[in-house]
């Protein structure tokens, strides 16, 4: 059976591609449609449906481009209820992609809608399941997002649905079937899920805690909800932005892509409200920046964390990138819905440089100068990484500040004593530098390479404990 993921990793996200006789169908797409329009043009097929495993909230999806663009039909599940032109399947419709079959499977839980979709091919076997986030490999979606655009549903409420739509409706099938998930690891719509983006079902009821057979609906509520962390602001407006519409992607790149020299951009960074979003790398912004600018590099998780540090989607976004990177980093912005870019720096930093404009700085150190200081005045130390892994270990002495955390937690730190700030390889820290910088802080200091290279030194750190949650 022809099935290809189309995975994409600065969002830990897979989408779905299904072709047979000149008939396509596209599962959860991205918001930039076109790698799929190419994909199908390569095998001179049509696509016929977009299939939608559920309401995201961790990114836009690309579905209304997709049928506006094909005359595709859009799918959802049961329940479903969005505010454009989509059919809302039955449980256990069938659906055909040339000699294909498409199956939907309700599988509530992750949000209400939620539906799976099992693959059947010419011959009338069921060959795999795409679960979007009602199963991943080896863990389950998080129930506690939908509550947070539905008040009238619980994250309890949500669980033992959950466990229902596995132990109904997909342990019961055939232990071969390839398991196709919606996400990887590094995705914040569950805790702990693997590295390894397909399996069979048959494996994962032996690996993944949430299939045990012995397991009570009570036992897997309380396991499912456990070590889940708030989920980042920008999801329930993702989700609304999912639900209501959005402008087309080829609109918001005809607003954004507005070149502005270093006159012209100084002025409208004065004239508006805008974030100054610098997307080069970390060593690049610390040698030299705008000031009042923020850096979340483009080499990184990016999508994530631009979600995770700008709390509305709205805001309106001034860009500055490597050179010719401008429309990436749009089209990077809108695939979690901050469609508000109103122009970007021509020439990209070197421009601003070459016209003598103020610079700012972050200071940085390396892991050896670390350790010295370290030993010799016992700093106050910084760690932004996730809970999670500051509990798995951390240097000794260190205080737990979470990045995504930070907006909430400036008032712990000194703006009269000096401090260093590390996270797991600098990414992170760099981006927290930059927020500390734009609000006032100075005395502070980045460690190049963060834990990986601290670790390269003498410096104790506690004693590694195995995670349980990635969140």
């Amino acid at each position: 059976m022809k099935i290809e993921q189309i995975y994409t990793g600065c969002l830990a996200h897979a989408a779905y591609y299904i072709e047979n006789n000149g008939e396509a169908a596209i599962f959860d797409p991205l918001r930039e449609v076109q790698p799929y329009l190419d994909r199908a043009k390569k095998d001179n097929a049509k696509i016929k449906y977009v299939f939608e495993t559920h309401f995201h909230a961790d990114f836009v999806s690309g579905h209304l481009d997709l049928q506006k663009k094909t005359g595709a039909t859009i799918v959802f599940g049961p329940t479903a209820n969005p505010n454009y032109n989509a059919l809302i399947a039955t449980d256990n419709q069938i659906f055909k992609i040339g000699d294909y079959k498409i199956k939907l499977l309700h599988t509530p839980g992750h949000t209400m809608e939620s539906s799976s979709f099992l693959l059947i091919d010419e011959n009338n076997n069921e060959k795999g399941i795409i679960t979007g986030d009602t199963l991943f490999i080896c863990d389950v979606g998080r129930p506690d997002l939908a509550q947070h655009v539905a008040s009238e549903l619980t994250e309890e409420l949500l669980a033992g649905h959950l466990f229902d739509s596995l132990r109904n409706k997909i342990m019961p099938l055939s232990d071969k079937l390839t398991v196709y998930p919606n996400h990887g690891a590094g995705s914040a719509c569950g805790k702990m899920m693997s590295k390894e983006t397909t399996d069979t079902l048959g494996h994962q009821k032996k690996v993944n805690y949430a299939l045990r057979a012995d397991m009570t609906k009570e036992e897997f509520i309380k396991e499912v909800l456990t070590g889940l962390s708030k989920p980042p602001a920008y999801f329930p407006q993702n989700v609304l932005m999912n639900i209501k519409g959005y402008d087309s992607l080829d609109s918001v790149l005809a607003r954004a892509k507005k070149p502005l020299n270093p006159i012209n951009f100084e002025v409208v960074a004065n004239e508006t409200a805008a974030l100054l979003l610098d997307t080069r790398d970390a060593t690049d912004y610390a040698q030299a920046h705008i000031p009042n600018s923020i850096n979340i590099g483009i080499n990184g998780n990016f999508a994530q964390w631009v979600g995770e540090m700008i709390p509305d989607v709205k805001q309106e976004i001034l860009l500055i990138t490597y050179p010719n990177r401008e429309e990436e980093s749009i089209t990077r912005l809108s695939r979690v819905g901050y469609d508000n870019t109103i122009g970007f720096l021509e020439g990209g930093f070197p421009s601003w440089k070459k016209s003598h404009k103020q610079i700012d700085r972050i200071n940085r150190i390396t892991n050896k100068e670390f350790e010295v200081g370290y030993k010799a005045e016992m700093p106050l130390i910084v760690d932004i990484r996730k809970r999670s892994e500051y509990n798995s270990e951390h240097v000794l002495g260190a205080i737990n500040v979470p990045l995504n955390e930070i907006n909430q937690r400036l008032a712990e730190l000194p703006k009269e004593k000096s401090f260093i700030l590390y996270c797991a390889g600098g990414y992170r820290s760099m981006i927290a530098a930059s927020i500390l910088k734009q609000r006032g802080w100075d005395d502070f200091a980045d460690v190049i390479g963060g834990f990986a290279d601290i670790k390269k030194t003498s410096l104790k750190t506690s004693t590694y404990i195995s995670p349980t949650t990635q969140l």
